[in-house]
């Protein structure tokens, strides 16, 4: 498909009211099947090495729950009908929540669990009021298939117009995706589902609602120019603040959790620009915003999968994802450690590696529109210029202190001392998916045909056009290819002739100056908090980070403490005052939830009652 195939569909009736099992493969459902099914099979492998789900039913009950999942991904980009999409994408909610409070024996397994599914429904039913009134009175939910109703197509009888349906599917497919304010259950269901499954939910699942933006973005007719700045303060809001949150966490698997909402916020800013551009009849700047966005799914996959299976390693062989708690990983887990670094390297935007490519798609169109593009088309370039660059910088940092206080310096603590490498299981996925990183951002202008087939509103522009835009992009990115790889060959060259000279030297091995101090400790060592201390203090205001201190007293202070804590302030400010005032006034409905099934038999009973009663008053 993705080579230029034509689409392959299957449409079967289904007694579902508005319902048929229509399905179908375009270029836009196999470019994320290829991410769907790469990172789930490597994750599975890992997982069989891995997994240690406890005695009983657990184990197997489990790996059906993934199979769900992965076969849930591949029904929700290959369905062409709004129930059956509906179907897949709660089963996928489903067979996922299961994975998250798959040790529901833990208190923060549960708590992940309730907010992530509470999460999903009210995404859900935004979804379900957007299929509802993108049909409006076609016979069927139909959409984007092959021969289907003329009906079907964009807001043919729509009851609701075009920007309400936008609104509603960003809130829909944004809470999926992890789009700020909505993301509050990402933070919370990473860290407690295990590695491989985080892997395949950050890189992939969550990706299920980019999918469903780009997917249904061409049905709602040609987009004005405020979807495109909506789609691109999202991005820079779920970018700067997901990044800078990812800052402050001192548990690794946390702060890849808030390092997804920065990349899907990226992904968003793309998607943004695309949109612009397309409002404006611009098909280059279309063509780079959509592209980047769409390389982005699956380089995002690649190293965020690569990077939970590496904290997935570090926490297999230390007990413990406390970044405070670990240190000297490097010298005895150097596979883990080069793999980790590969995706550290990679998420930070840097090249050679593939997360620098989809980025620089991006960057390349906000310079073209704020250099070419008039008024409002250049402030968007520039919007974007700047939060790409503090983006980048600050994840950066953050990796810098990720990967600096895990893998270098001395062990913090005895599980790490005693940490030995992973078995061939683990390791071989991981290497595995730092070579693709590696191989993509190498391969970036050979990659960028197989992106046009897939691009939303291709047909909007003559194929010249687009034909002329990817060029001058591949024409681009080939040089900057070129340097990286001239850089990469420079570094290899380097190591091969240092280790020619001392092949022939003796090396002696000796400690580092101390300082003069007898008995160093590991307590002497920078913690995460201070090494990332100086960066958050200049977003203080907009963090509100809680510093708690028990100062020496006394010429000998037998202890002392500082402690820093950066809360979520959406969940803090936001989500949890609305969630309390919405828990009163809804505690005197519980009356009804007597516990017996009778009287639930009854409620349905006397709601079809009315539903009869209702229709012999409209139709009698």
């Amino acid at each position: 498909m993705l080579l230029g195939h034509p689409a392959e569909s299957l449409r079967l009736p289904w007694s579902v009211p508005l319902a048929s099992f229509s399905l179908e493969i375009d270029a836009l459902s196999a470019f994320f099947l290829v991410a769907i099914f790469g990172l789930s099979a490597l994750a599975a492998a890992y997982g069989g090495g891995a997994w240690r789900a406890g005695p009983g039913r657990r184990g197997a009950a489990a790996w059906l729950a993934f199979n769900l999942l992965v076969a849930s991904m591949a029904l929700v980009v290959a369905a062409r009908n709004g129930i059956l999409f509906l179907f897949a994408w709660e089963m996928m909610t489903l067979a996922s929540w299961f994975l998250v409070t798959l040790h529901h024996d833990r208190d923060e397994a549960r708590r992940a669990g309730r907010i992530y599914l509470i999460a999903a429904h009210i995404g859900t039913a935004f979804l379900l009021v957007f299929f509802l009134g993108l049909a409006g009175v076609a016979p069927t939910l139909d959409f984007g298939l092959s021969g289907a109703p003329a009906a079907s197509t964009p807001a043919a009888g729509a009851f609701l117009g075009p920007s309400a349906l936008f609104l509603l599917a960003v809130v829909g497919f944004g809470t999926k995706a992890g789009f700020m304010p909505l993301h509050m259950w990402l933070p919370e269901a990473h860290p407690a589902a295990p590695a491989h499954v985080s892997a395949v939910m950050s890189g992939v699942m969550i990706k299920m609602g980019i999918y469903g933006l780009l997917r249904m973005l061409p049905y709602l007719g040609p987009p004005p120019a405020w979807w495109g700045w909506l789609l691109i303060a999202i991005g820079l809001v779920s970018g700067i603040l997901g990044v800078l949150y990812a800052l402050a966490q001192h548990e690794l698997k946390r702060l890849l959790a808030y390092h997804s909402i920065e990349n899907i916020g990226i992904i968003a800013g793309g998607m943004g620009l695309g949109l612009l551009g397309t409002a404006y009849g611009t098909p280059f700047l279309a063509a780079l915003g959509f592209s980047g966005a769409l390389l982005h799914v699956w380089n995002h996959a690649m190293f965020k999968g690569l990077l939970f299976l590496g904290a997935g390693s570090v926490i297999h062989a230390t007990g413990t994802g406390e970044i405070e708690h670990l240190g000297g990983l490097l010298r005895r887990m150097p596979w883990t450690g080069a793999a980790f670094l590969t995706g550290a390297l990679a998420i930070s935007g840097l090249p050679p590696l593939n997360g620098f490519v989809s980025e620089f798609l991006i960057y390349l169109g906000s310079f073209q529109a704020a250099a070419a593009a008039p008024g409002s088309m250049a402030l968007a370039g520039m919007a974007l210029i700047a939060g790409l660059a503090l983006i980048g910088g600050l994840a950066a940092a953050c990796f810098v202190k990720a990967f600096g206080i895990a893998f270098l310096g001395e062990p913090r603590s005895a599980r790490a001392s005693e940490a030995r490498e992973s078995g061939v299981l683990l390791r071989a996925p991981m290497a595995i998916l730092a070579a693709l990183c590696l191989a993509i951002g190498l391969m970036a202008p050979w990659l960028l045909p197989l992106l046009q087939p897939a691009l939303p509103y291709g047909a909007a522009f003559p194929a010249p056009a687009l034909a002329a835009g990817f060029g001058t992009a591949t024409t681009i990115l080939t040089r900057v290819t070129a340097v990286a790889g001239l850089f990469l060959l420079l570094v290899l060259a380097a190591v091969v002739l240092r280790r020619a000279l001392l092949a022939r030297r003796g090396v002696r091995r000796s400690g580092t100056w101390d300082c003069g101090y007898a008995l160093p400790t590991p307590r002497m060592q920078y913690t995460a908090s201070s090494f990332a201390q100086p960066i958050l203090e200049v977003f203080a205001p907009l963090l509100g980070t809680r510093v708690s201190s028990l100062k020496p007293m006394g010429l000998f202070p037998d202890k002392a403490s500082h402690a820093t804590e950066t809360p979520d302030s959406f969940r803090e400010r936001v989500v949890a005052p609305i969630a309390a005032e919405v828990a009163r006034r809804v505690a005197p409905f519980r009356r009804i939830q007597e516990g017996r099934v009778q009287v639930y038999v009854l409620y349905i009973a006397l709601t079809l009652v009315a539903v009869l009663v209702y229709q012999f008053l409209v139709n009698p």
